[in-house]
């Protein structure tokens, strides 16, 4: 971990810059990074300028939110990260007491989702000393949250824009037109395939949100037209516009994984079965460099294998 000086020689980098460096980079923000350390943001930020000023290179490009590593700084910290990660730990064995337990790792995402998937997929980890942290949310404040360095990493339902965060795909959810078989039956066998959307007129429609962002994706996609018209009834959580659709209070459109018992039991029932149903992928987001914790890593590779059979 050195740097060539002018005249050839090579100069040592200050561990404490480096460490400071890596919990920015990590963070996504010299805030978030700050209080990591537990030190003020000037302090944070004058060291990542002496950083720089040794190195001869910047390392971050700052944004209005947070800051965007630079190629420079993605091999530094690929660098540096493992080395001092070992310092760390060597560090925390000869505290007293011991050895401390791992920081949790803080995961965010669609609540239905890590409900129902994710928590699922994640319980045996916590018998290697995993301890996790879950919040749920909209994709847009996650990946701010994300940026802030008040995640680990995050489900999304878009893939972010910028250089800031990491996406991998993690899996693709299908939705399905959906209603109560005694709905169903009243619409009539094949109404649907039938008629097209024109079936479903003046039926109560059970929606996530106001604008009706799942059943108007579904519209555009399938029948190649505009959903109009107010829900008759918004749940916040698809696990409620479910249990809506379940009682009879209307059809709805929701992901597959999310019905597939209700599907199979016959509490709910297809309306129409597309060739080309609409399909929405879903990433796991990172920081560059967060994969670098130990616990950060076995929660990512655990839900990258879980995911492939979602």
């Amino acid at each position: 971990m050195s740097h060539r000086k002018s005249d050839g020689s090579a100069q040592p980098l200050d561990l404490t810059l480096l460490r400071t460096f890596l919990a920015v980079h990590r963070s996504g923000s010299f805030t978030a990074g700050a209080r990591l350390l537990g030190l003020s943001q000037p302090t944070v930020t004058a060291q990542i300028r002496s950083l720089e000023q040794q190195l001869g290179r910047p390392l971050f490009e700052r944004l209005p939110r947070g800051v965007a590593a630079t190629a420079v700084a993605d091999e530094l910290a690929a660098e540096v990260a493992g080395p001092l990660d070992a310092l760390e730990a060597v560090a925390e064995r000869g505290r007293p007491g011991g050895a401390a337990p791992a920081e949790p790792v803080h995961l965010a995402g669609p609540a239905e989702l890590l409900c129902m998937r994710v928590l699922p997929a994640l319980a045996p980890l916590t018998a290697r000393g995993v301890r996790l942290r879950i919040s749920p949310g909209l994709t847009d404040d996650l990946l701010d949250g994300l940026r802030a360095g008040r995640y680990d990493l995050a489900i999304a339902t878009a893939r972010p824009r910028g250089r800031s965060l990491v996406a991998e795909p993690l899996a693709d959810e299908e939705f399905v037109l959906v209603a109560a078989p005694g709905l169903a039956a009243q619409l009539g066998p094949g109404a649907v395939a039938e008629h097209g959307p024109a079936a479903l007129h003046g039926v109560p429609l059970v929606s996530y949100a106001e604008d009706l962002p799942i059943a108007r994706r579904y519209w555009r996609h399938v029948f190649g037209t505009r959903l109009n018209g107010p829900a008759a009834v918004v749940v916040p959580d698809l696990r409620g516009v479910l249990a809506a659709v379940v009682a009879g209070a209307g059809y709805s459109v929701l992901p597959r994984y999310l019905c597939l018992d209700e599907l199979a039991s016959g509490a709910v029932v297809p309306l129409f079965e597309p060739d080309d149903p609409p399909i929405n992928t879903g990433y796991l987001v990172r920081r560059p460099g967060t994969e670098a914790g130990p616990h950060v890593a076995l929660v990512r590779t655990q839900l990258l294998r879980a995911a492939r059979s979602w």
